[in-house]
This record gives C-alpha cells, structure tokens and sequence, in this order.
C-alpha cells in the first residue's frame, strides 16, 4: 500500500497543471516523508554511513569519465550548452545535485526496500525498481531508457555496497552532464509528465537575451531553418 500510494502520489504531481502541481508536491512530500518516518531503523541502515564508501567511490569516477567523454563528444558536434563561468554554474544546477539526493533516497530505500519484501529476490526487486524509475520518467523516450539503466544498475549497486553517497554524486553527474550535452529540443529540457509536452524551445532572440538558456548547437537552429522561413513566406 505505501508503494501504490507513494508512487501515485509522484505521478500525479508529474502530470498535474499548475497551479495546482504546487501543492500536491508539498502534499506528496509530506506523506512520504511520514511514511519514511513511520519505517525508520536507522541512517546507516539507509546508506547514509561511511562504512564501504572508499570501496565504491569508483562509482562517481565511471560517472565522471562517462561525462568528460560526453562533453567531448558534444563539443565536435556543437551540442554542449552551459554556463562558462563556475557561479552561474553552480545556481543553476546545485538544486539538480540536491534532487538527485533525493531521488536516490527514493529509489533505494523507498522504493528498493519494500520491494525486496514483497519479491522473491533481489535481483526481482531491482529490476522492478529501476521499472516503475523508468516508467515515471514518462513520456521522454530518451530518459526513460537511461533511467532504466542506471537505476538497475543503482539498485544493484546499493545491494552491494549498502552505501548511498557515491550513487548520488554520480546520479547527480550523469544527470548534470545530460542536461548540458544533448540538445534542449531533443530532451525538452529534461522535463517528464506533462511538462514533456508544454515544452518550447527558445527562439533565437530569446537566446541572445538570455544567455544563461542558450540552445548553442547549429544543428537545430540549421534544422529550424526551414520552419521559419515558411513562417515568414506564410506572412501578409
């Protein structure tokens, strides 16, 4: 029951319209959070310890190469979009690292957790988890799949280790390195649910004017080329 009503409670959140998202997130993580506090044993029981971290920070290094390789990448084909300087930097995606966090603390001990309960084994549990992960990340094809795997993979890797930190650094890198090295037009701004389809990608005036939410790649600006010369030919 604290599945079903934990997970329904996200999804509607993810779909719902403003302004009512607003208060159906803070009602969400509130009964969560009293769901969490009514299963509580004890941090370390949750991954939040330091026993094992040593052993597992290699997790955060294969997220670290997987990025600089990525950033390559998306630098030869004109795709890497972030702010260049450390500060703007850092606002605009510390909230991300932090969500991240959290979003692991859900997919293992919420989520991980009962499952392991209700499923004849782990590896079932696991496999589940990184499911219903994947499944609300909805209906962004691109997200869905990674989501899939790598929350199979951090499912696995929680079982292994029982250690939280080095699953959220790197949660919290391959998410940032997503965001700035694939096209806003191509994963809508790494938006799910409803926000998925409300999504508009900046026109270039709204590029110039506001750097800090640059699209910088040629490819889609020469591939909304013939879009807006129709517009402007469509024009009295």
């Amino acid at each position: 029951m604290e599945i079903g009503v934990g997970y329904g409670l996200i999804l509607v959140v993810l779909w719902t319209p403003p302004p009512w998202q607003r208060p159906l997130y803070l009602f969400t993580a509130l009964v969560i959070a009293v769901i969490f506090g009514r299963s509580f044993d004890s941090a370390p029981s949750m991954g939040l310890r330091t026993g094992n971290l040593l052993r597992s920070l290699w997790v955060a290094g294969v997220a670290m190469a997987l990025c600089a390789a990525s950033v390559g990448l998306a630098i030869v084909f004109h795709t890497l979009h972030c702010p260049h300087r450390p500060v703007p930097f850092l606002k605009r995606y510390a909230g991300y690292a932090l969500w991240s966090f959290v979003q692991q603390l859900l997919l293992q001990d919420f989520f991980l957790r009962r499952l392991r309960r209700l499923l004849p084994s782990t590896g079932l549990a696991a496999l589940a988890t990184a499911t219903i992960f994947s499944f609300a990340h909805l209906p962004s094809p691109i997200l869905m799949v990674i989501t899939f795997t790598l929350g199979l993979a951090s499912c696995l890797l929680f079982l292994k280790y029982r250690n939280l930190y080095p699953l959220a650094i790197g949660h919290a890198i391959l998410g940032i390195t997503l965001a700035i090295t694939l096209p806003n037009a191509v994963i809508h701004n790494m938006r799910v649910g409803r926000g998925y389809f409300t999504y508009r990608a900046p026109h270039r005036a709204d590029q110039r004017s506001h750097s800090d939410q640059v699209l910088s790649t040629s490819a889609w600006v020469n591939a909304e080329a013939p879009t807006l010369r129709s517009r402007r030919q469509a024009r009295p």
